[in-house]
């Protein structure tokens, strides 16, 4: 019998059986990686979201007219707390590499520094409401900077936010 014929068919079915495996684990792969990015996508967007509507909600509970400061400490915290800002933060923790972990954390600190602020009785207007605004949207930007060089996304060349005075400048905006 002649082998030659039969080594060369077992030699040439392994070799296409290797090269559909090793295709199947590069497609694998790279669906893992897409779909990574997508879930971060979905988390940042989320947390981002979130952190926005929380800010324009204190400042508008903060503006508003209250039966007293009870009331209105009450209304803030309620509104931090129902936010979902921690059900956001937490899924960053889960998800996000630490560098954007550690970003998102302090845009939380700086809103919950915001909210005690007004509970506190800080004006929105005051030089302390403004400082604690600004630093708020200076983490917030240094968040989303690391967001977008996470997902492979080139980076901003303006600000999302303007400055606090600029709401005061037609110009500015």
């Amino acid at each position: 019998m002649d082998w030659l014929p039969l080594l060369s068919t077992l030699a040439g079915a392994t070799i296409g059986i290797v090269a559909t495996l090793i295709a199947d684990r590069n497609r694998w792969k790279h669906e893992d990686v897409k779909e990574g990015l997508r879930l971060r996508l979905d988390v940042y967007t989320q947390y981002t979201t979130t952190v926005k509507v929380l800010g324009e909600t204190l400042r508008a509970l903060a503006e508003r007219e209250h039966p007293s400061d009870d009331e209105r400490a009450r209304a803030l915290r309620d509104a931090f707390r129902e936010s979902d800002i921690a059900i956001a933060s937490e899924r960053m923790w889960l998800i996000a590499p630490q560098p954007v972990v550690k970003a998102s954390n302090s845009v939380f600190h700086c809103l919950r520094s915001i909210c005690d602020g007004y509970v506190d009785g800080t004006a929105v207007s005051s030089p302390e409401g403004r400082a604690r605004w600004e630093a708020r949207g200076k983490a917030a930007a240094r968040m989303r900077k690391l967001m977008r060089e996470d997902l492979g996304v080139g980076p901003l060349t303006e600000r999302h936010t303007p400055f606090l005075d600029d709401y005061d400048d037609p110009t500015a905006q």
